[in-house]
């Protein structure tokens, strides 16, 4: 055999070798310790309930390639109480995760995660996505956003939105389909057609009260406060026990200057569902609008002793003791919340 042919299959042939043999390597699947295998269920028992060590054992499952699709979406249910670069690093790589449940799961993580001027950056590109119900959440996640915040992926997403508003009226009509096209015909501002959607799904669905609200919420858009007001009345005189429609008075109030009536909603709402955690919050801010603020700080402490894992009111919380000068309590909480998540950024920027 001619030499120069010969070089050339040996040189083919070292080739082939180190193509194997990265494919090999790239194929094996990290190592993951047994005692880390045997502690998912430790681990989300920590992060749901406020633990100390609860970040670091959160981000190891997480971090984990063998974890089942199911597990890590209830990983991600938690991430949200733990934010850190870390956690950010996380929620980015599950942005691409074969499984498209666990892709949505990665979107409202990061939703939670990022300050909304700045989440574009990161969900913008799953605008692009090979699935279309990706595409649809990474498109609802960024409803609401400015032009500027949006910048590049402004077109990209009105694209998605009509993508989206296609799919919808091609399926047969439910009070779901015309729910979300009328959150799309809000978010374009596009009122009049939102209205319409809003009476179909009350007309297919007469107790959705997301679409009553929203349709108070469109009214007020269109100028019509007082139909708007005479509405949620109405509403309530027939559902007076309904906690949903006691926060929707109060905010209704609250957006309408009158935030001193707003506390009766608000507080009439808790009442009725004590352990709602949103209603508990919107009514610690609001009291502590109208200066009361021994009264919020009651309540965003029964957010914590009830929902230890909730960093927004425990955050809060310490800000409203600093602002008091309870600077005992405020290093109670401060040390609770390094125990949790020591890298947690209200810890890094001296809180």
């Amino acid at each position: 055999m001619p030499k120069p042919r010969r070089y050339l299959i040996i040189s083919l042939l070292v080739v082939v070798a180190i193509a194997l043999a990265w494919v090999s390597l790239r194929s094996v699947t990290p190592q993951v310790p047994e005692a880390i295998k045997r502690g998912y269920s430790e681990a989300l028992d920590q992060a749901r309930n406020g633990k100390p060590g609860a970040a670091r054992v959160l981000y190891q499952q997480l971090a984990r390639p063998d974890i089942s699709d199911k597990r890590r979406l209830w990983l991600h249910a938690e991430l949200p109480n733990y934010p850190s670069p870390q956690a950010l690093k996380l929620a980015d790589a599950d942005l691409h995760h074969p499984s498209v449940a666990v892709r949505e799961a990665a979107i409202d993580s990061i939703v939670a995660l990022v300050p909304s001027g700045q989440r574009s950056l990161l969900l913008g590109p799953l605008l692009e996505d090979s699935e279309q119900a990706v595409r649809f959440a990474a498109a609802e996640a960024l409803l609401g956003l400015s032009p500027d915040d949006l910048g590049l992926y402004f077109g990209p997403l009105q694209q998605v939105i009509d993508e989206y508003e296609q799919a919808l009226q091609s399926q047969p009509a439910t009070a779901h389909t015309h729910y979300q096209l009328a959150r799309l015909h809000l978010h374009n501002a596009e009122l009049k057609q939102a209205q319409q959607d809003l009476e179909q799904t009350l007309a297919l669905d007469p107790g959705n009260l997301p679409a009553l609200v929203m349709q108070i919420e469109v009214l007020d858009k269109l100028g019509q406060s007082d139909a708007a007001q005479q509405l949620l009345a109405r509403q309530l005189k027939a559902q007076p026990d309904s906690a949903y429609l006691q926060h929707a008075l109060g905010l209704w109030l609250l957006h309408h200057g009158q935030s001193e009536f707003a506390l009766l909603g608000l507080s009439r709402a808790v009442e009725l569902e004590p352990n709602n955690k949103h209603y508990r919050y919107d009514l610690a801010t609001t009291l502590h609008s109208e200066n009361e603020l021994e009264a919020a700080q009651k309540q965003l402490q029964e957010i914590v002793q009830r929902h230890p894992a909730d960093r927004k009111a425990r955050v809060l919380l310490i800000n409203y003791w600093k602002e008091s000068g309870q600077l005992q309590n405020v290093q109670v909480l401060l040390a609770q919340l390094e125990q949790m998540n020591p890298d947690d950024p209200a810890l890094q920027q001296g809180l």
